[in-house]
């Protein structure tokens, strides 16, 4: 039997190379149409309110969410309140919200202010909240009986920072302000900055020289931190070195068991992305398992469906398109053009998934 003898196919080495690159290429980069299929998460949102109108769209979007409370002008009616929200989400939707708690500082003064926190967070961790949250009116707002400003390197925190360590909890903080609340307008990087203490001078520190400077609340929290080395923290809002990557990585240097998340702190990421793109890709890179997609989107119930949902769109996808391609975009938040990153989709996979599960214990 006289075997057929077909004629060779070959291929040259060129042509292999850039078939095995493209394939490459193809793989190792998402794309915008990649964005709803990919499990994504949202370390910083706040809901309050019974509707889960929120966590559909989120669900719809490929997001899963952290909602975290916080005392704000109520004291523990505002933890307890906020609390009480996510707790309804997650039971809604126990796939999809997972939440952060918090604790009040208005009755500081009171003997037993110690034990009612433990207490508290003790039944908070005991319904499954990953965290604690502490917020910028320690150190720029709430003060003790004697009038003066609580800070957060008190010692009298040193006890709930160790419980919640000792639990294997996480401790949010969003301690001091942008760096450009002590600017004044015209010099702000940031138009929601500008627009932002433009409208509520009482929170403009530029105004109020008596008030610490950034400097000092900085200096605070890192004081804290040197207290508590093995406490795992993440700074909210990029930690409020959100005015320098540089900065920020020397922060992180410092503190390796500190990361941070990006909430509301995305117009200083494009300011500085147009005025040296590779520079803040490699911050990305470099210290891509320290750093949590979020947003700090939230839901009072106020806005309609439509409004709420656009917001959230207008966000999610805007910060999706800087992440993973490389087009000329624009913001509103600055009045630069700038370029995205489109980092290396094993880096999107950890800002925006898989650190929050590391640095929340998920």
């Amino acid at each position: 039997m006289k075997l057929k003898v077909f004629p060779a196919i070959t291929i040259s080495t060129a042509t292999l190379l850039c078939m095995v690159l493209a394939c490459n290429s193809d793989s190792e980069y998402y794309s915008m149409e990649d964005y709803p299929e990919v499990t994504k998460m949202d370390v910083h949102v706040h809901l309050e309110t019974e509707r889960t109108l929120f966590v559909e769209k989120a669900t719809g979007e490929g997001f899963k969410l952290i909602n975290v409370a916080l005392e704000y002008t109520d004291g523990w009616n505002d933890v307890y309140r906020k609390f009480a929200y996510g707790r309804q989400q997650e039971n809604s939707y126990p796939e999809k919200v997972s939440n952060v708690t918090a604790f009040a500082v208005a009755d500081w003064d009171s003997p037993d202010w110690e034990s009612k926190v433990i207490q508290w967070l003790d039944s908070c961790f005991d319904q499954g909240a990953l965290g604690v949250k502490v917020w910028k009116n320690i150190g720029m707002v709430s003060r003790d009986t004697a009038g003066n400003l609580i800070q957060i390197d008190d010692a009298r925190f040193d006890p709930i920072f160790e419980h919640i360590q000792m639990r294997g909890k996480t401790l949010m903080g969003h301690l001091a302000e942008p760096r450009n609340c002590w600017l004044p307008l015209d010099e702000m990087t940031t138009n929601n900055d500008r627009n932002y203490y433009g409208n509520h001078p009482e929170y403009h520190m530029y105004q109020q020289p008596e008030m610490p400077s950034h400097e000092e609340l900085i200096r605070r929290r890192d004081n804290m931190l040197e207290k508590h080395p093995d406490l795992k923290f993440v700074g909210a809002h990029m930690g409020s070195l959100e005015y320098d990557v540089d900065e920020l990585a020397s922060t992180l240097d410092r503190f390796p068991n500190m990361a941070v998340d990006l909430a509301a702190r995305m117009g200083q990421v494009f300011y500085q992305t147009a005025e040296d793109r590779e520079n803040v890709r490699d911050f990305f890179i470099r210290y891509q398992d320290r750093l949590l997609y979020a947003t700090d989107l939230s839901d009072n119930g106020e806005r309609s469906e439509e409004e709420l949902h656009a917001a959230m769109d207008a966000a999610w996808k805007r910060d999706w398109e800087f992440f993973v391609t490389d087009n000329e975009m624009k913001s509103n938040l600055i009045n630069q053009p700038f370029r995205g990153l489109k980092l290396p989709r094993e880096v999107v996979d950890k800002v925006f998934y898989t650190n929050a599960k590391e640095w929340f214990g998920m």
